[in-house]
C-alpha cells in the first residue's frame, strides 16, 4: 500500500504561482512604465519653472489635460472591444510616447494645451485594455490576486519613479520626458511581443456603449467607484495643502508620513490579496471603503506628523483591502465582448473625480475649513460603503 503526500506550496508560491505567463508580462509591463513614470507628478512644477507660466496658465493647462483624461477611458473602452486590447494599450502607450516628448520641447502656450491634451487622451488609454486582458487570461477565482498584484506593481514602480524623478528633474526635465517616453515604449514592445489578442471574434460581440448605460448594476458600481476615487483623490490633491497650510506641517513631514502609505502597500498588500480574493467581493469592497472613510474623517484632528502617519495607516488599510476587488467585480459584471467599454465606463468614474476632487476639496477647505472637509471626505465613505453592500445581493446574482 502507498500513500501520496502532497506538498504544501511555498509561501511565494502561493501568493505569485498559477497566473498565467501572459498575465506576468503584462505585470512586468506595468512595473517597467510606473518606474518611468516621472512627468505627471512634477508637471505643476516644470510648467511654472521651466516654461514659465503662471500658477493660473498652469491651473488651465491642468484642466485641459483633466478634459482629454476624461473622453480617454470611454474611447479607450470601444477600442479595446474593436480593434483588441493588444493593440489599444501597445498603440496607447506608443501615443503616449509621442506626446511626453511633444511636451517636453514645445514652448509656446498654444502648444502646450495641444500636447497636453492628446497627452490626457492617451496616458492611460492602457487601464480599459489592461483591465480587459486580465479578465480575459484570469480565472475568476483569481481575478483579485491578479488585479492586485498589479496595484502592486503601480505602487511600487510609482514609489520608485517619484524618488528618482525628483533626482533627475535637478539635473534637468527633459530627463523625465525621456525616460517616461522610453519606459512607454517597453511596455508597448513587451505586450505586443509577449501578450496574445483576447479579444472576442466580431461576430460574438453586439452591443455598444449604449447596451453598458442600460446595465443599471454597472451604472450603480460607477458611482459607488467615483465615490472611492473622490476618496483617494483627496490624497494627491487637498491633502498636501490642508496639512502644510491648516495643520502647520512642513512639507518635508508631510513627505515622511505619506511615504508611510507606499511602505505599506508595498509590504502588506502581496501577502493578504489572496486571502482577500476569497471573501465575499461586495462586502470586501464596502469594508475597504469603510475603513477609508475613517481614516479620512480622523484627518480633521491631525496637528502632528505622527498622528498624520496614523490616519495614513488606516485609509491605507482601507486602500488595501479594495485593491483588486473593484476590477475583479467589473470583470464579473461584463460580457466578455464588451469588457473593454465596462473597464472604460469604470476608469471613466476615476477620471472625473481627478477633476471634482481638487475642486469638492479645495472649495471645502477654504470655505469651512477642515472638520468639514475631512467629515464630508469621510461620509463619502460611509454613503459608498452603504451603497456597495446595497448592490451586493445583484453582484452575487449576476
Amino acid at each position: 500500500m502507498t500513500s501520496t503526500i502532497v506538498e504544501k506550496p511555498s509561501f511565494l508560491r502561493s501568493r505569485l504561482g498559477g497566473l498565467p505567463r501572459p498575465f506576468w508580462a503584462l505585470w512586468g509591463g506595468t512595473l517597467v512604465n510606473r518606474l518611468g513614470t516621472m512627468v505627471m507628478p512634477f508637471t505643476g512644477v516644470y510648467l511654472t519653472q521651466a516654461r514659465g507660466l503662471s500658477l493660473t496658465a498652469a491651473g488651465v493647462v491642468m484642466a485641459v489635460f483633466g478634459a482629454g483624461s476624461l473622453l480617454s477611458q470611454l474611447l479607450a473602452g470601444v477600442l479595446a472591444d474593436r480593434i483588441g486590447r493588444r493593440a489599444t494599450l501597445a498603440g496607447g502607450m506608443l501615443a503616449t510616447a509621442v506626446m511626453m516628448l511633444a511636451l517636453g520641447y514645445s514652448t509656446s502656450l498654444p502648444a502646450i494645451l495641444a500636447s497636453m491634451f492628446v497627452l490626457g487622451l492617451v496616458v492611460d488609454a492602457y487601464r480599459p485594455a489592461s483591465n480587459a486582458l486580465v479578465a480575459d487570461l484570469v480565472s475568476p477565482v483569481e481575478r483579485p490576486r491578479a488585479y492586485g498584484l498589479l496595484f502592486w506593481a503601480i505602487n511600487l514602480g510609482y514609489s520608485v519613479g517619484m524618488t528618482a524623478g525628483g533626482w533627475l528633474a535637478q539635473l534637468g526635465f527633459h530627463w523625465l520626458f525621456w525616460v517616461d517616453a522610453v519606459s512607454c515604449v517597453a511596455f508597448a514592445v513587451l505586450v505586443w511581443r509577449a501578450v496574445p489578442e483576447t479579444r472576442p471574434a466580431e461576430r460574438e460581440a453586439p452591443g455598444g456603449f449604449g447596451m453598458v448605460l442600460r446595465d443599471r448594476l454597472m451604472v450603480g458600481f460607477t458611482l459607488v467607484t467615483l465615490g472611492n476615487a473622490l476618496l483617494y483623490s483627496q490624497t494627491f490633491t487637498t491633502l498636501p495643502m490642508a496639512m502644510t497650510e491648516k495643520a502647520g506641517l512642513t512639507p518635508g513631514q508631510f513627505g515622511l508620513a505619506m511615504a508611510l502609505n507606499g511602505v505599506l502597500i508595498v509590504i502588506v498588500q502581496p501577502l493578504v490579496s489572496g486571502w482577500l480574493g476569497r471573501l465575499d467581493p461586495a462586502r470586501t469592497l464596502a469594508m475597504g471603503l469603510a475603513v477609508m472613510g475613517v481614516g479620512f474623517a480622523l484627518t480633521a484632528f491631525v496637528t502632528t506628523t505622527f498622528w498624520l502617519a496614523v490616519t495614513i495607516a488606516v485609509w491605507t488599510a482601507g486602500e488595501i483591502v479594495t485593491a483588486g476587488i473593484a476590477g475583479a467585480i467589473v470583470a464579473r459584471l461584463a460580457p466578455a465582448h464588451l469588457r473593454g467599454r465596462y473597464s472604460g465606463l469604470f476608469g471613466f468614474a476615476w477620471s472625473a473625480a481627478a477633476v471634482l476632487a481638487p475642486l469638492l476639496g479645495s472649495g471645502l477647505l477654504e470655505a469651512a475649513g477642515q472638520r468639514a472637509l475631512w467629515f464630508t471626505v469621510g461620509a463619502i465613505g460611509f454613503v459608498s460603503a452603504a451603497g456597495m453592500l446595497a448592490l451586493g445581493p445583484a453582484i452575487r446574482r449576476r
